[in-house]
């Protein structure tokens, strides 16, 4: 079943997120992908017909009664027969011919038939596709620069190890980061950040197995879907892969306000790989997937339930692992354009200024894999393709997190200046005529 109406967009085009409004248009298709006795599960798509969008509402009126009871890569709330849903935040910029994809479960009684209208951002469908108003939109350069960039103006508490940005569905963002407890940043402007306390300012009992009693929480990985943020994050010992991933949620991010979820996976001396350095993507098709891994045999990729944020079978999935080395860790999958990039970090973290970290990168039509990099070496065999390095005072770049913004794509990192202080970097990503990306 197919339902298939045409949408007002909007855009946007600087940081911080702006409140959304419609202005051009986009078309929707809604299909009930499969359905049994007083169920189904629909699919929808999004596709932008017009100017960028920034934070997206969709609305409409179910006919004969039926009730949403789950949403992957949306929100989701329903007043009777109307029906609003939201972007998850991961997924809130839709580019001009650009698309997003949302799925949900949902009870009827009787008959099924498909919503005879849509709404973008408050506006009816159309029907057909609007002129997109001019402006500018968010478009970096095509051709990377001589020489890398200096970190982008940071102002603030900007002492960070292992950073993982999220924009908030209300506006400005979080930033959360290794260190006691888990920390917390937040800024408006993405410029000036100040300190928001720790996820867990009771503690966290439950990962002293593999601290060996040390507070300190390694490498979180933040985002937002469905309402609440999740925040996958690492217990360990340096060295050791006797190591652990749990996952915390929230409904604010807020300190102290963390619901712990448990364990997703842990290692042990046995073990031929090391459940640090989590990232979650959600793919195409609203399937969940955490990357991980540092030395030993690399890189891994699982699956996860998007009802629980928990593994959903045994299979560990091989994706990145060097040749003549070990030195593989931070994996950050993001999807551009028809890409799945899988960016990670090479060499020797955590020695200050002598420390020679660097970005690496290679891309995949499939989420799962195989990532080469630009001359076509798979990443399972070493291939990576440098994205930054040291360079200046700027030592050892490393365990890097991407995410979309209203201007771009933007990458987030650490580095050592020349006291050995580990400092936030944040610079844009640009793509070539090819699609690879560098930072400018």
């Amino acid at each position: 079943m197919l339902a298939s109406m045409v949408v007002p967009a909007l855009a946007l085009t600087q940081p911080p997120a702006a409140a959304a409004t419609a202005a051009a248009a986009c078309g929707v298709d809604y299909t009930v992908a499969s359905q049994w006795p007083g169920g189904f599960t629909g699919d929808v798509t999004v596709r932008n017909l017009g100017d960028p969008v920034t934070g997206w509402r969709l609305t409409w009126s179910f006919a004969a009664g039926q009730q949403i009871s789950q949403t992957w890569n949306a929100t989701a709330a329903q007043s009777g027969a109307a029906v609003t849903v939201t972007d998850a935040g991961h997924n809130a910029a839709i580019p001009g011919g650009g698309s997003v994809t949302f799925g949900f479960n949902a009870s009827w009684t009787g008959s099924n038939p498909a919503p005879a209208a849509f709404a973008l951002n408050g506006v009816t469908c159309t029907g057909t596709p609007d002129t997109p108003s001019p402006g500018p939109t968010p478009s970096g350069p095509t051709t990377p620069p001589s020489s890398y960039p200096g970190p982008g103006r940071v102002t603030g508490d900007i002492g960070v190890h292992d950073p993982s940005v999220v924009r908030r569905p209300g506006g400005g963002y979080l930033l959360a980061h290794t260190g006691d407890n888990i920390v917390l940043k937040t800024s408006a402007d993405r410029t000036a950040w100040r300190n928001a306390g720790t996820v867990f300012p009771g503690g966290a009992p439950w990962t002293t197995s593999y601290t060996g009693g040390s507070r300190s929480l390694w490498a979180p990985d933040i985002s937002y879907h469905n309402g609440r943020y999740y925040l996958y994050y690492s217990a360990s010992s340096f060295g050791s892969n006797t190591s652990a991933i749990f996952l915390a949620t929230s409904t604010t991010g807020a300190s102290g306000s963390w619901t712990n979820e448990g364990l997703i996976i842990s290692t042990g001396s046995g073990s031929t790989y090391n459940a640090i350095d989590p990232n979650l993507i959600v793919d195409d098709q609203g399937r969940w997937w955490l990357s991980f891994g540092s030395f030993w045999t690399g890189i891994k990729l699982i699956q996860l339930d998007p009802a629980t944020g928990k593994r959903l079978d045994g299979t560990v999935r091989g994706i990145a692992q060097r040749s003549g080395s070990t030195a593989i860790e931070a994996p950050y999958l993001y999807k551009h354009g028809g890409y799945y990039y899988l960016w990670v970090s090479f060499d020797a973290c955590c020695r200050g200024a002598a420390s020679t970290y660097r970005i690496m990168v290679g891309r995949s039509a499939s989420v799962t894999g195989p990532y080469v990099d630009r001359n076509g070496v798979a990443m399972t065999s070493g291939g990576g393709t440098q994205v930054l390095a040291g360079h200046g005072s700027v030592h050892g770049p490393g365990h890097q997190a991407v995410f979309g913004d209203t201007d771009g794509d933007v990458l987030v990192y650490h580095y050592y200046a020349d006291n050995g202080a580990s400092l936030l970097g944040i610079n844009k990503i640009g793509y070539d005529a090819t699609g690879w990306p560098f930072v400018y």
